[in-house]
């Protein structure tokens, strides 16, 4: 019964227009929408509190309930004054060929279960060891996002360093271990750290280094290095945008054979800048980067990257086999990737990089920093605490005290102009903005200035504070 309603779906071909026609108001309208949905809005998502159906529900029906309560529930990402975290937009050649690849519904596991997504894997894999000027051994795996890639990459790092001991820790566990020493700066991202803790290491374990007021690595700072160690580089500090000294650290580490990581999630694109690829200089002499598409090159989510010079390390350390396996002649893309079964996420890597080309690539990375420099020059006029140098994509600011920060980002939120969140730097509270869409233009950001200055005006009067 139940095989008939679906296969008499299928051959309706309505419900398919009726969802593309629903994205395409979705698209009309989210420039011109209030960034984040309101209390109503919100309070109107009862409507999926229900017992789990006993029967059958149409199609038509369900995409009607998404369209009408779920879409004007969601947080305008796609627009062009969403700052809040770092999350990338999409370019329209990417959305549109995620939908054609979610009709393939492929399995990126193996060449034999998908022929088109190994070969992309390979295509893609070559542009991005070229566009990161990496080392032509270096491999790629197409993972969920940066948390994944970075396990991926200290998963390498762990076999590699404990192979070299004469462990293989894919037999013998980590009981009874040779020790792995792991170095990171004190303004590590916290994914590097659930990495961390996920590989069995412990975050007790860790060697601190301090930072500077950017929250770069102080190189005179570092310990002694050797083959025993994992040392962890930042590209782009999730505050301030900060690059590590990547040339002068990784030429220090060079006679250690430590294991140097490189967490890129949104900043690692400043290599494919013409302008701002000085940031990165060096960082092709570590041994493997972790980097997400769905930031700031604008793919769709979920599309994070785990390159690695050192193949085997990777493949040792993630893949696994069986009698029921079939290794292709070709590209296999689960032996870099800690799952079997991957959705194809890297159609939409391919058309995305296809579509910009290099020369799109940098301009859009170059205008984001552009972007962010309009944003902190303007604040800055207007009387709000500049807290970090504008190398990247990043704008960190503070009002007065933290006090006043949180009641003006508060405001900020109310008016929904635009959307950013709160942060902490140096013990103090402050205010993030992160410049990551391609959508965005000189004219939001002129926006989305006198907004700050509304929500200013308004924290000012609450407090008494006489004007200028």
């Amino acid at each position: 019964m139940i095989q008939k309603k679906l296969f008499k779906e299928l051959e309706n071909k309505n419900i398919f227009d009726n969802a593309n026609e629903y994205g395409k108001q979705y698209l009309k309208n989210v420039f011109s929408r209030k960034v984040f949905p309101d209390e109503k809005t919100i309070e109107k998502l009862t409507v999926f509190d229900e017992i789990f159906p006993e029967g059958f529900t149409s199609s038509k029906e369900i995409l009607d309930l998404l369209n009408c309560y779920g879409s004007p529930a969601t947080v305008a990402q796609f627009g062009s004054r969403y700052f809040g975290f770092v999350n990338g937009s999409m370019i329209p050649a990417g959305l549109a060929s995620r939908l054609l690849a979610d009709f393939w519904d492929q399995n990126a596991a193996m060449q034999i279960t998908s022929p088109i997504i190994s070969k992309l894997e390979e295509v893609v894999q070559s542009w991005l060891v070229h566009l990161f000027n990496l080392p032509e051994n270096a491999v790629a795996g197409f993972v969920s996002g940066t948390s994944m890639a970075t396990f991926s990459g200290l998963a390498a790092a762990r076999f590699r360093i404990l192979e070299r001991k004469g462990w293989n820790v894919n037999k013998k566990g980590l009981f009874r271990a040779p020790q792995v020493r792991l170095v990171l700066g004190k303004q590590a991202h916290s994914t590097v750290l659930k990495a961390i803790s996920l590989l069995g290491f412990g975050t007790d374990c860790i060697e601190w280094v301090n930072t500077d007021t950017q929250g770069r690595i102080i190189p005179e700072e570092l310990p002694e290095l050797d083959e025993n160690t994992i040392l962890i580089l930042q590209a782009g500090n999730v505050n301030t945008g900060s690059f590590d000294n990547f040339e002068y650290i990784c030429q220090k580490a060079e006679n250690s054979n430590a294991w140097i990581h490189i967490d890129g999630a949104f900043g690692l694109w400043a290599a494919a800048s013409e302008k701002l690829s000085y940031l990165v200089k060096g960082m092709e002499l570590a041994d493997s980067w972790s980097v997400d598409g769905h930031k700031t090159l604008n793919t769709p989510y979920d599309n994070g990257i785990i390159l690695c010079r050192d193949e085997e390390a990777l493949i040792s350390a993630l893949h696994m086999s069986g009698s029921y396996i079939i290794s292709g002649k070709k590209r296999d893309g689960m032996k870099y990737t800690p799952e079997m079964s991957r959705r194809s996420r890297v159609v939409e890597l391919w058309a995305t990089l296809k579509s910009l080309g290099r020369t799109g690539v940098d301009e859009m990375v170059f205008t984001m920093h552009m972007l962010a420099k309009q944003f902190a020059e303007g604040l800055q006029k207007e009387g709000f605490t500049i807290l970090n140098e504008i190398c990247f994509n990043q704008v960190l600011i503070r009002y007065k005290d933290s006090k006043q920060t949180e009641k003006l980002l508060k405001k900020v939120q109310e008016l929904n102009v635009l959307w950013c969140g709160s942060s902490e730097w140096e013990g103090e509270k402050a205010i993030r903005i992160s410049i990551c869409s391609w959508t965005t233009t000189p004219d939001d950001i002129k926006m989305s200035l006198e907004s700050f200055v509304k929500a200013k005006r308004l924290v000012d009067i609450e407090l008494q504070i006489p004007p200028g």
